[in-house]
């Protein structure tokens, strides 16, 4: 074992956080930093010297690209006759927030996280904490260890013991569906509507946007405007708890 590590595991001040990392993480840990801030929710954020706040926002926004990635490929490979359709729709019932949630449930991360209980109680249904602790962790190995590192973590550590793919391919999450039953059952008027996309004047990507009583909720792009309404109509349902 190289002297770095030995040193980070047995002889460093923070070497009993060193080897809880290594527990979960079935490594040790480059820079320990990232994955402290992995775990510093933004109710405990540190104001830095140029007056910004430091949380582990930042390395959610990162692990969900990454993560997004990482699924994509293993999904292309695992299905090599499925459409665009299909796979777009069985990474999101990966990837969607409540299914990240058990994830950081099972691997523990209520022990982890660093945030105000006093405003927070991590174990309601509408806190998404763990599910952002899980997309942040993922950013910060990816920083420190890089992509290739970084996919056969998220499979050898994350998808093969945890997540069974071939029964979320079975589950039926209507999303859209659940969305217009909420708006009825609480009168409220829901329609999609169409928007420009990020890509310019591509007429191979479709932009939907949801509306409920008029107010713009959340949008999703792609490549066929079911896919698009489906995806906007999922993270409406997140944004509202649904």
């Amino acid at each position: 074992m190289p002297l770095a590590k030995i040193y980070k595991l047995h002889l460093s001040p923070d070497r009993k956080y060193v080897k809880r990392m290594k527990n979960l993480l079935g490594f040790v840990p480059g820079n320990l930093a990232l994955y402290k801030m992995a775990f510093r929710h933004r109710s405990m954020a540190l104001v830095l010297k140029n007056g910004s706040r430091s949380s582990n926002e930042r390395l959610e926004f990162l692990g969900d690209a990454v993560l997004g990635s990482v699924i994509a490929e293993v999904l292309f490979k695992l299905y090599p006759y499925k459409d665009e359709g299909f796979l777009t729709e069985l990474r999101s019932k990966i990837v969607r927030r409540d299914n990240l949630n058990q994830l950081g449930r099972k691997l523990g991360f209520q022990e982890l996280i660093d945030f105000d209980s006093k405003t927070i109680n991590v174990t309601t249904k509408q806190s998404s904490l763990l599910g952002d602790a899980f997309e942040a962790l993922i950013g910060a190995v990816y920083l420190d260890k890089g992509y290739d590192f970084t996919k056969s973590f998220i499979s050898d550590r994350i998808i093969k013991p945890h997540v069974d793919i071939h029964t979320l391919e079975l589950t039926e999450t209507n999303f859209k569906s659940k969305l217009i039953e909420w708006c009825q059952s609480q009168s409220k008027e829901i329609s999609f509507e169409p928007t420009a996309n990020a890509e310019g004047d591509s007429n191979k990507l479709f932009s939907v946007q949801v509306l409920i009583n008029g107010e713009a909720m959340a949008s999703a792009t792609d490549y066929s405007k079911k896919n698009a309404e489906k995806l906007a109509a999922e993270k409406t349902c997140e944004m509202l708890s649904i």
